[in-house]
């Protein structure tokens, strides 16, 4: 069972890219980790922000809502951090705070599919422009490594 709940922001070309970063040195690695890791932290943030907006159960899980170090942008919330006057490990919270129920009521929404409530929306708002400044960022850094290798 899922304890954790991770995202990864999808952007096109994003293969080939890494494929291309195969042929570099790993310190190119490195750096493309890097400012992947700060998007993600800018995108965590924002998740975070509005899981504390939409209050209740969400507002618990948002205290677990965090960057990952990948090569592509990565926000992951939930684990086994225990939460709440019942001490429920997060990922029990996870779910029902993001797309509700409809058999507990401590959840404020009533289950309605696959749209979530606050960490999915977020995520879907701002993936264009992570998607963008990823891209950036790897171009970059491929240019300064190509520039090394001639």
């Amino acid at each position: 069972m899922a304890r954790q709940l991770t995202i990864n922001v999808r952007a096109e070309g994003v293969r080939e890219t890494l494929a291309a970063f195969r042929s570099l040195p790993k310190d190119a690695n490195n750096e493309l980790r890097a400012a992947s890791l700060d998007l993600s932290r800018l995108l965590a943030l924002k998740a975070a922000a509005a899981g504390e907006a939409e209050g209740s159960q969400a507002a618990l899980v948002a205290g677990t809502v965090k960057a990952a170090r990948d090569r592509v942008p990565v926000v992951q919330a939930g684990g086994t951090k225990r939460l709440g006057s019942r001490r429920k490990p997060a990922w029990k919270l996870l779910f029902g705070s993001e797309f509700g129920s409809n058999q507990y009521t401590q959840f404020p929404r009533l289950h309605q599919g696959r749209e979530g409530i606050w960490f999915f929306p977020t995520i879907e708002e701002n993936a264009a422009e992570i998607a963008a400044r990823w891209r950036e960022a790897a171009d970059r850094t491929i240019a300064a490594f190509s520039k090394g290798a001639d």
